[in-house]
């Protein structure tokens, strides 16, 4: 327990699983019950940004800096999928006016 700094002593590791899957939760509800591609979309990343702040917390409390640099390269690919995802959503606007996964559904009959 010496390893570990004192800013990072003062918030226990239990908080940061609590609030990690707090927002993972939220993330999975917002996917299951919202029908717009942009809100779904945003629900994905705030899943993956709830795995990212679990791997720092364990990498700090651990010092060990492997699951840091995971999380940048984790962060580096969600960079490349928010640039292709969102050309696909405004592609699908372009030709539907709109972001319904009802209406999208549809594309495929």
């Amino acid at each position: 327990m010496n390893e570990i700094p004192e800013v990072i002593r003062t918030i226990p590791l239990n908080y940061y699983l609590y609030f990690s899957t707090a927002l993972f939760c939220i993330g999975i509800i917002g996917v299951l019950t919202r029908r717009n591609a942009i809100i779904i979309f945003m629900c994905i990343e705030l899943m993956l940004n709830s795995v990212n702040l679990l791997l720092t917390a364990f990498s700090s409390y651990r010092s060990d800096p492997n699951g840091q640099i995971f999380v940048f390269f984790i962060m580096a690919v969600a960079a490349a999928e928010v640039a292709v995802g969102l050309a696909i959503i405004v592609m699908i606007y372009r030709n539907v006016r709109s972001t319904d996964i009802n209406i999208l559904n549809k594309l495929k009959w």
